[in-house]
């Protein structure tokens, strides 16, 4: 039970402190509500249309499937670190992998979801 004593006190500090310091802003912070404070604040900018507008979902689409090819890349460069130690089993595996990916780049190429209006 010796051993947990320093991980309590940290715990005990680490909630103290977050505790503390909402505990202070609440008391201390100003507490002046006026129209340009209330305004939604995009980098220093007015804003230009209503953060209330929803996006397409074509920018959810294109950011899956981003994300998706940057899987590929992460899954790349190990592959190409131990080329040599895979073998021909390995090439094959990564040949597989690709081809899979390359028919559903394709897939999507052709349904026209990489194509932003």
């Amino acid at each position: 039970m010796n051993e947990y004593i320093p991980v309590l006190i940290m715990l005990f500090l680490a909630v103290s402190t977050a505790a503390g310091m909402i505990i202070a802003t609440t008391l201390i912070g100003p507490k002046k509500n006026f129209a340009d404070k209330m305004e939604p604040f995009e980098c220093g900018e007015s804003p230009i249309v209503s953060p209330k507008q929803r996006y397409s979902i074509k920018f959810y689409l294109i950011a899956l499937l981003f994300v998706i090819f940057d899987i590929e890349a992460v899954f790349l460069y190990p592959w190409a670190v131990l080329f040599k130690d895979l073998g021909m089993f390995g090439f094959i595996e990564m040949m597989i992998f690709i081809f899979i990916l390359s028919i559903g780049l394709i897939y999507v190429w052709k349904r026209g979801a990489l194509e932003w209006e």
